[in-house]
């Protein structure tokens, strides 16, 4: 009651002011509707006023303009988005303009727990609450079950045993019960049902944020091998009863030879015992072609190993470019690759070096010395690129070898020429230490060294035949012929006083020493010949007697001399007087002298530039020369042995990687890479091709010699 009364004090004290309220909404609604209307409100503020204040930019449109539709297009492409925007393919190896561009752009993202009532895992959670919520029904009507069972237990015993005053006690308290009870019936119907347990929440198994991991990636990798492609060939022919029959007939006589060699029986052998003086017979084992099967496949396994072991040297040889040559200007550098060499040889001197014509990966060495007082056995090696730590091939000789030559049509034969005079011819598809054809006093052999060897084509029979010059002054041709070497003495070279005075006032005729020589590329019957003199001849098949041409090159002997491969009137010289010349044969003058500072071991020209070409010094440097680029001086002079008192003695370009090998005095072969500046090409104009080939190399290397040949030109040396 007394909260009621303070109610209605409370109402009376602000009935007024209630009411007063109450009127000033009114008016403030009324106010609302007249600003809408556009009257004054009764306030007596002027809002006329703030209706024409207008912004000193705002447009002034007529009311066509303003009665005009404008249509605005709204799209869905996103204007902060970078546009012109590139990446890197790595499937072309070029950066590519990316064509579809995401324009979406997201201002909020949030990772929600809610799953979906209609999908799988809404359906599953809501079965589960459920059949909990049963379980926990059950369970509450048990326990409700149980109580009143132990309450009706105790009412029963209580009645049992009744008394006077407990009579009337008990009735009291069945009074109060019941009151009780009607009490809790009312309650329970005006009292809601009490809460449920609460659900237990599940874990949602798909709760989880995106995250971006970075991964390793591999680098693109190039696969290389340093095998030439299989050759192939396009066969076809004719078959007939006949061939068949004889191809049935071949097969069954090889069968039966087959049969005959397993059923020969082993010889034996009497050989005679030294001390005894008793005769001693043995069996010979016969020979087993599984040992040549076994040393193949050692061979290749070998290569393998090597390959491995060589990795890094093999990398560099394929791929590496030296990058700082474009801070060198014209210059450049030789990089380090293998290095070949043999037990065996350490104390003889590279003497020769050849490039086989069919495998590009093989190469020849010939071994001996060049000091008259340390003569004795030679050695013949065989290496390849593929293998650095032992030869392919090894032969030995009982006299050192001085040169050497592949067949350029059959790449298993080799020329070699000894110090002792005698020619060879090495057979490399025959498994034998000796070599397959020789000379001798009886067929005419050289009576001092043979310093150079030199293939041709064949004979009008068809018969092989090369040439070779020795310091006898004889240049003599050795054709095969039945297995036979026949020789024939294409000329003589003659000193500058061609007779002597001897004993008893005869005439003795004075040959010249020949050192050196080279045939022409093109003109089969043309060659030259440079000799211990230092003089060049230029000689003819044709003609036995006579020189077509001599030119008073150097001081020294020419040590080697070499014609163009590109340009058919060019050639080069070196010499043990320091210098190294370029020669036009229809002129007797030089066009180009290079003074080394030291003795010029070898020369050889690139077989990729006509106007490239190296040279190695006694001092252990080798240069390497390009006239187009520099006509003064080289493009690379560097230290190529390292050791005192040793020499390098050869030098030959790849004829088709970018390499160089040079040989020493100490049994040393050294492979050098080339660098970018030492076999620059013509650079590609936008819009133009290059020209290529040897027509190119001709005009170039002509260009250059037609400035030299102009008198007073500036170039001239």
């Amino acid at each position: 009651m007394a909260a009621k009364a303070a109610d209605k004090s409370r109402q009376g004290q602000g009935g007024p002011s209630g009411r007063k309220a109450g009127k000033a909404g009114k008016a403030g609604k009324a106010g609302y509707k007249k600003r809408d209307e556009g009257d004054a409100p009764e306030t007596g503020e002027d809002w006329s006023a703030r209706a024409v204040v207008r912004s000193p930019d705002q447009l002034e449109l007529t009311e066509d303009e303003l009665k005009k539709e404008v249509t605005r297009t709204l799209t869905a492409d996103n204007p902060h988005i970078p546009r012109d925007t590139v990446r890197f393919s790595f499937k072309e190896r070029a950066y590519k303009l990316l064509d579809n561009i995401d324009q979406t752009a997201i201002h909020f993202t949030l990772n929600g727990f809610l799953v979906p009532k209609d999908s799988d895992e809404g359906r599953c959670q809501s079965i589960r609450s459920s059949t909990e919520s049963e379980k926990a029904h059950v369970e509450e009507e048990k326990a409700s079950v149980e109580a009143s069972a132990e309450a009706t237990e105790e009412t029963e015993t209580k009645d049992e045993e009744p008394t006077g005053d407990a009579e009337a006690a008990g009735e009291e308290e069945e009074a109060q019960r019941a009151e009780a009870a009607e009490e809790t019936e009312a309650e329970e119907a005006e009292e809601p049902p009490p809460p449920k347990a609460p659900e237990k929440k599940f874990a949602n198994q798909f709760n989880f944020i995106e995250r971006g991991s970075t991964t390793y990636h591999n680098p693109l990798r190039e696969k290389g091998y340093q095998t030439d492609p299989a050759p192939f060939e396009t066969f076809s022919e004719n078959v007939n009863q006949w061939s068949i029959y004889d191809a049935y007939m071949e097969e069954l006589e090889r069968i039966e030879k087959a049969k005959e060699k397993e059923k020969a029986k082993p010889v034996t052998v009497k050989k005679e015992d030294t001390k005894t003086g008793r005769k001693l017979s043995y069996v010979e084992p016969p020979h087993v072609d599984s040992l040549s099967k076994v040393a193949k496949a050692a061979k290749i396994v070998e290569r393998m190993v090597n390959l491995n072991t060589f990795d890094d040297i093999a990398q560099d040889f394929k791929y590496f470019e030296d990058a700082s040559d474009e801070f060198r200007g014209q210059e450049g550098t030789l990089l380090p690759l293998w290095k070949f060499q043999h037990g065996k040889t350490k104390k003889l001197a590279v003497t020769a070096i050849s490039w086989n014509p069919k495998y590009k990966d093989l190469f020849a060495v010939g071994y001996g010395s060049y000091d008259f007082m340390k003569q004795g056995q030679g050695m013949l090696l065989l290496y390849t690129l593929k293998n650095p730590s032992f030869p392919e091939y090894s032969f030995s000789s009982e006299s050192g070898i001085m040169c050497l030559d592949f067949h350029s049509d059959h790449p298993n034969l080799l020329a070699v020429g000894f110090y002792d005079g005698n020619v060879a011819i090495y057979n490399l598809k025959k498994a034998s230490s000796q070599p397959s054809y020789k000379s001798s006093a009886k067929s005419g052999k050289h009576t001092e060294p043979v310093w150079q060897v030199k293939w041709q084509k064949d004979d009008t029979d068809n018969n092989s035949n090369f040439f070779s010059v020795s310091s006898d002054g004889r240049i003599v041709s050795w054709t095969l012929v039945k297995n036979e070497l026949v020789h024939m003495d294409v000329i003589k070279l003659s000193a500058d006083g061609t007779t002597m005075q001897g004993p008893e006032g005869l005439q003795l005729q004075m040959f010249g020493s020949g050192t050196s020589f080279d045939f022409h590329k093109k003109i089969d019957y043309l060659f030259l010949v440079g000799t211990e003199e230092g003089k060049i001849y230029k000689c003819s098949k044709s003609y036995s007697s006579q020189f077509l041409d001599v030119f008073e090159a150097h001081h020294m002997a020419v040590d080697s001399i070499s014609w163009n491969p590109f340009h058919l009137k060019v050639f080069i010289s070196c010499s043990s007087d320091w210098t190294v010349k370029i020669w036009d044969h229809t002129i007797k003058t030089p066009m180009f002298v290079y003074d080394l500072c030291t003795a010029v071991g070898d020369v050889a020209w690139s077989p990729y530039s006509s106007t490239v070409f190296a040279a190695v010094t006694i001092d252990g440097q080798a240069h390497v020369f390009d006239l187009n680029i520099n006509k003064l001086e080289p493009l690379c002079t560097q230290l190529v042995v390292t050791r005192k008192k040793n020499k390098t003695t050869h030098i030959q370009f790849n004829p088709v990687y970018p390499i160089i090998i040079v040989g020493d005095e100490q049994g040393l072969i050294v492979c050098l890479k080339l660098s970018p500046n030492l076999r620059k090409m013509p650079k590609e104009k936008k819009g133009q091709e290059v020209k290529k080939g040897p027509e190119v190399e001709i005009a170039k290397l002509e260009k250059l010699l037609s400035l030299v040949r102009e008198p007073g030109s500036k170039d001239k040396k």
